[in-house]
């Protein structure tokens, strides 16, 4: 059990997009040869496998593709949040990528305080950058 948010894995591959996300940029692997964004990170490229992927900073723009909304019973730091929205974004620079987030009202906003009925899908959002502990933040997206 926990009393925080579950924390994202960490390892060799996925650093460079953690390390860009404390700074408050997003960042993707993109195709050295095809130009593709590639996600998630990995040490060769699906489109030419003999290439090896650069990070690439991206807009933090796209649009909400699915949601869900989720309720209890959950970890304790959940189940206070509760019912909230889990979405997935489509990035405008590449809409066969998407990331899953939150959809929060503001920079700093929670990830319960979105009525689920102010989702849209087809809406036009932004990614932000929350802390979630002394070295984490994650994207999170509020409205454009």
């Amino acid at each position: 059990m926990t009393n925080g948010p579950l924390l994202p894995p960490f390892d060799e591959e996925n650093a460079p997009f953690w390390e860009a996300a404390r700074r408050g940029e997003l960042r993707l692997q993109r195709c050295s040869e095809t130009g593709r964004l590639i996600f998630p990170p990995r040490q060769r490229s699906p489109w030419a496998p003999h290439t090896q992927p650069v990070w690439s900073a991206l807009s933090g723009r796209g649009t909400i593709w699915s949601f869900v909304v989720v309720h209890p019973p959950l970890l304790p730091y959940y189940a206070e949040r509760s019912p909230y929205n889990v979405i997935l974004v489509a990035l405008e620079e590449d809409v066969r990528v998407r990331l899953i987030g939150n959809l929060v009202a503001s920079e700093a906003g929670d990830i319960g305080e979105v009525e689920p009925d102010g989702i849209e899908i087809g809406a036009r959002v932004r990614v932000v950058f929350q802390p979630v502990g002394a070295e984490i933040r994650l994207p999170r997206w509020i409205l454009a």
